[in-house]
């Protein structure tokens, strides 16, 4: 092949765009504030025996792919080999044309396994699979390593509120990796009163960790505050909260503990008790998270599991979640001007898994900002299935032309896979094509350096001063 696929300038269309990406966003060290990285795997600095374990192995993506291309599962969860899973991996790569999927293979291909020059497919895969076998064995190619590799200076793990904190306190001990790695705050076991075996397990769970018994609703919010202390310690700012509508009407503290009362007793609350419950959760958390100086992320809209029969098989996770109908921006009003009234409204980022509901939360956000901090709420990055070229550019000038570019805190990787820093890249190299198309239709103005400086702030800067992360010595920067 002549010339590679993943070209230096690929993605940039414009000699303006090339210089904004090479000149300003390419170097930038990567804050990827939201995913789902174990944080096991870096305190281990694990080592990835084949390039199925770190590049098909997890990646719910991949495996919705080759399920569509007629892939038997015993080839993507299931008991084959890992060569087997690989080259059926392979076999599916050419079918994904016009899918985010093909642009994600051969990035992740061409860096960090430097393989630039090939088309990825049946006729490839064993060059592929030897060489990256064989790279797989060299140090720079550990879960540390990794990181390193692609510049990571923050990353923030997704962490449940009865985890244990040993990985990251052990991470944040050894001084000669240079990568802070925090967890994140994600309670959504605390709202599951819909499901009551899981719920009273759960509760269970958090009350062991705390050496003491939940038998009240008051008892769990202040074990989950007791434990959103002991994540402050360990450098957390980050709270994340997957909800698939927003839940802020009232609830009185007598129905909250009926409700409760009611779960652990193993009886299913009425939909509307349920609602009023999680409504009233948010509302405790969010003070908590404001207290604490801290952010909260609200993912708004999947559809979980709802393949009932290859749930009950395959169990969640497994890459049949979907996409819900936009979500009520009067229920999200409502939920924050609940928080904001009470006083308790932290800066909060908006994610819609349904990018018809784009504009609708990018008007929220601005109807929340009062001065206190730039981007206070903010409409986050383009998420799950928006987060491919044309979701990217769709979030971008939806956030452009009724809020503010100028204070976005930038893209995040929301993976299991040490290898997707690249989305990091794919998204600097589209907010620079994007801008360098404006700059050449005179649409923004033509100076490098005033553009430049927006895209230092997007890729980087508003991240820093955004979050406020400890260093490891636990200052705030």
């Amino acid at each position: 092949m002549p010339n590679p696929f993943i070209a230096d300038d690929f993605l940039l269309q414009s000699p303006e765009a090339r210089e904004l990406y090479h000149g300003f966003a390419a170097s930038l060290p990567i804050i990827d504030f939201h995913c789902h990285l174990s944080p096991g795997d870096i305190a281990t600095d694990r080592r990835f025996e084949t390039m199925t374990d770190i590049w098909i192995a997890g990646d719910h993506y991949k495996w919705r792919a080759m399920r569509a291309c007629g892939v038997s599962e015993e080839f993507i969860t299931g008991s084959a080999g890992a060569r087997e899973k690989f080259d059926r991996w392979a076999w599916t790569v050419p079918r994904t044309l016009r899918n985010p999927l093909y642009h994600w293979t051969h990035m992740e291909l061409a860096n960090p396994f430097g393989m630039r020059d090939l088309l990825f497919g049946p006729e490839t895969a064993e060059s592929v699979w030897q060489e990256g076998n064989r790279l797989l064995r060299e140090p720079a190619f550990s879960a540390r390593g990794l990181l390193r590799h692609f510049d990571v200076q923050v990353v923030c793990t997704t962490d449940d509120p009865a985890d244990g904190l040993d990985d990251h306190r052990a991470i944040a001990a050894d001084g000669s990796f240079p990568v802070r790695v925090y967890p994140t705050f994600r309670p959504d076991k605390a709202l599951a009163v819909h499901d009551p075996p899981a719920f009273c397990a759960w509760t269970e769970r958090l009350g062991a960790k705390l050496n003491t018994d939940i038998r009240t609703g008051s008892a769990l919010v202040g074990g989950l505050r007791a434990r959103a202390t002991a994540f402050h310690d360990v450098g957390c700012r980050l709270a994340d909260h997957g909800l698939d509508e927003p839940y802020g009407e009232p609830c009185t503290e007598a129905r909250f503990e009926r409700v409760f009362a009611k779960a652990i007793a193993g009886e299913i609350p009425a939909p509307d008790d349920i609602a009023a419950f999680r409504s009233h959760m948010l509302f405790e958390l969010a003070g908590i998270y404001h207290e604490l100086g801290w952010t909260q992320q609200y993912h708004i809209g999947p559809v979980r599991n709802p393949n009932t029969a290859l749930f009950e098989r395959l169990g969640p996770d497994t890459g049949f979640d979907t996409m819900g109908d936009p979500p009520s921006a009067q229920a999200l009003c409502r939920m924050l001007d609940r928080q904001e009234r009470d006083g308790r409204l932290p800066r909060t980022i908006l994610y819609t898994i349904n990018p018809a509901a784009n504009d609708a939360f990018a008007a929220v956000a601005g109807s929340f900002n009062d001065g206190s901090v730039a981007g206070r709420v903010q409409f986050g990055p383009a998420w799950w299935y928006n987060d491919q070229k044309s979701g990217m550019e769709e979030q971008l000038e939806s956030l452009s032309r009724i809020g503010l570019l100028s204070q976005f805190v930038g893209m995040v990787t929301d993976s299991r896979s040490f290898l997707s820093c690249c989305r990091h890249d794919c998204f600097r190299r589209i907010l620079c094509n994007m801008l360098g198309a404006d700059m050449r239709n005179g649409l923004i103005p033509g100076d490098i350096e005033l553009v430049g400086s927006l895209v230092r702030d997007v890729c980087h800067g508003n991240a820093e001063r955004y979050f406020g992360f400890p260093d490891k010595e636990g200052t705030r920067r």
